[in-house]
């Protein structure tokens, strides 16, 4: 099925962003500098950092400094879930064989739920995706 995205190969590519490990607040997973640094919750498991770096790595492509409105944080999550979760066929699989949870569909896909949220978000789902997932994920008990 290709190479898959990586964000830690990413990450290690990048020799000017280093990564720091801390006690973020409450809720907070992520942030950084939009240049050279990453802060990452330490609590975090395996699959959160996963997805919270290429989540930063995103802002960091992007030069974003700060806070970031709605829209924009938007835009960057479902950017980092689609490099995370590109091929439609196999999220739309993943949906049908965990029978609509997306907990157990996200954990099939090695993300967390609020990414593989993002990658459905209609809003940032091309036509072409939104049709192939509603073929396959159609009809399913408790899908919406």
């Amino acid at each position: 099925m290709g190479i898959h995205y990586h964000p830690w190969r990413e990450l290690r590519t990048l020799t000017h962003v280093a990564l720091h490990w801390r006690e973020l607040h409450p809720g907070v997973w992520g942030v950084n500098d939009g240049r050279t640094r990453i802060w990452l919750d330490h609590s975090l498991g395996q699959v959160e950092r996963r997805c919270t770096l290429a989540h930063e790595l995103e802002h960091i492509r992007r030069g974003h400094r700060g806070c970031q409105p709605p829209a924009v944080e938007a835009s960057v999550n479902a950017a980092a879930a689609r490099r995370l979760i590109p091929d439609p066929h196999t999220l739309a699989d993943a949906i049908v064989w965990a029978r609509g949870n997306l907990d157990q569909a996200a954990e099939e896909l090695w993300v967390d739920e609020p990414t593989l949220q993002a990658r459905l978000d209609p809003a940032h789902l091309h036509p072409a995706e939104k049709a192939i997932i509603t073929a396959r994920v159609d009809g399913l008990h408790g899908w919406h």
